[in-house]
C-alpha cells in the first residue's frame, strides 16, 4: 500500500499530570485544548551520525547513529487565551471582583459634547473611568486638542471620592439615548511647592480647542482575561494526538493518527501586527521525549503513527440491483 498526504491535522493536547489553565483544573490524561484551525503541521525526525574515517582519502569506514530527535511543528491561524498560555507558559487570570483587570482606554470627545461651567467642564465618557479615592497615583488625564494637536499639559479630573467617600460615577443617558459617564475637570488649581512657587492653571477658553483627549482606565470585574508572562514559567509537557487523512492509490482516505506520548512545547513565540499582508499566525514547536503510549507500556517511543486501513469502503460490493441502504454508513 502506498499513500499520499495532503490534509491538515486536528490536534489535541492532553495533560501529562494534573495542571491548571486559568481557573480550570485538568487531571492526567484529560484533554486540555483542541486545535482545529491549523494552517500547517509537520513532524520532523533527525539523528546525529559520526564516522570512523581513515585510509587513503580519509574515506568513511563505519557509521554510528544516535541522538535521535522528533519535532512536531504546527502553525495555527487563530489562537485563544488558553492556547497562548500553553505556548508561552504564561499565567491566565480571569477578571473578578477580588482580582479586577484595569483596561487602558483613550477617548476623544468633541467640544460640542462638553458642558462648561464657571471654573470647570464636564466631559461625557462612553466607559466608566477608574478614579479611586486614594490619590497617590493619577489614573486619568485630560488634554485639550486643537486641529489634531495637543495644546495643553494633562489636566487631572476630579476624583469621585475626593469630597464624599460614598460617591461614585453613575451612568446617565444623554439626549441621544447613549449611556455616558461624566467626569469633571476643574481650573484654577493652586500648585504650591515653595513660598515663591505659587501659581494657578486656568482651563483654556472654549474657542481655543475643538476636542479633548481623555486617557484613563476602566475597572473590569468580569468578562476580561489577562495573560501574564513571567521569567520563571515556560511551556509544559503534554500527550499529543494529531488526526489526519492519508489517501491511497485507489483514492480512499484512510484515518491516520500521530501520537507523541510526551512532548515539551518550546516557549518561543512571535506576535506580528501589521495593517497589510497576511494575518499573523502562531507557531507551536514541540520536542518529543520517550514515553509510553496509553495502550502499550512495554516500551517507550518518541512517536507513533497509526494508519487505519480497515475503512471497509474499498471492499463493499453491490449485493442487489437496488442500492443497499445499509451501505449508507460508508458514505457519511
Amino acid at each position: 500500500m502506498k499513500f499520499g498526504v495532503r490534509e491538515i491535522c486536528e490536534v489535541v493536547l492532553k495533560a501529562k499530570a494534573a495542571m491548571k489553565v486559568g481557573n480550570k483544573v485538568f487531571y492526567a490524561n484529560e484533554p486540555v485544548i483542541y486545535f482545529d484551525t491549523l494552517k500547517t503541521s509537520s513532524m520532523e525526525g533527525a539523528a546525529t551520525t559520526v564516522y570512523a574515517q581513515g585510509g587513503r582519502g580519509n574515506a568513511r569506514l563505519v557509521a554510528w547513529e544516535g541522538e535521535r530527535t522528533i519535532t512536531f511543528t504546527m502553525e495555527d491561524a487563530l489562537i485563544s487565551p488558553e492556547g497562548f498560555m500553553i505556548l508561552s507558559g504564561a499565567g491566565l487570570i480571569d477578571a473578578s471582583e477580588d482580582k479586577p483587570i484595569y483596561q487602558h482606554v483613550t477617548e476623544t470627545v468633541d467640544a460640542a459634547s462638553i458642558s462648561p461651567a464657571a471654573n470647570s467642564i464636564t466631559i461625557p465618557l462612553t466607559k466608566k473611568p477608574y478614579l479611586p479615592k486614594d490619590q497617590n497615583g493619577n489614573f486619568a488625564y485630560v488634554m485639550f486638542v486643537k486641529n489634531g494637536e495637543i495644546i495643553t499639559e494633562p489636566f487631572i479630573p476630579t476624583h469621585v471620592h475626593e469630597k464624599n467617600s460614598d460617591t461614585d460615577i453613575e451612568a446617565t443617558i444623554d439626549a441621544e439615548g447613549n449611556t455616558v459617564y461624566n467626569i469633571v475637570v476643574e481650573g484654577h488649581e493652586n500648585y504650591v511647592t515653595t513660598e515663591k512657587d505659587n501659581y494657578t492653571i486656568a482651563l483654556p477658553a472654549a474657542s481655543e480647542y475643538d476636542s479633548v483627549l481623555v486617557d484613563y482606565y476602566v475597572k473590569q470585574e468580569g468578562g476580561a482575561r489577562q495573560i501574564e508572562i513571567t521569567p520563571d514559567k515556560f511551556g509544559g509537557n503534554f500527550y499529543l494526538e494529531a488526526s489526519t487523512l492519508f489517501r491511497n492509490q485507489d483514492g480512499v482516505d484512510m484515518p491516520a493518527e500521530f501520537i507523541i506520548p510526551n512532548c515539551k512545547i518550546q516557549s518561543n513565540f512571535t506576535f506580528t501586527m501589521a495593517s497589510s499582508g497576511d494575518p499573523s499566525s502562531f507557531t507551536f514547536t514541540m520536542d518529543a521525549f520517550p514515553d509510553y503510549t496509553r495502550f502499550d507500556h512495554s516500551k517507550k517511543v518518541l512517536a507513533a503513527i497509526q494508519i487505519i486501513e480497515n475503512t471497509e469502503i474499498a471492499t463493499i460490493n453491490r449485493t442487489q440491483t437496488k442500492h443497499d441502504e445499509a451501505h449508507n454508513v460508508f458514505f457519511n
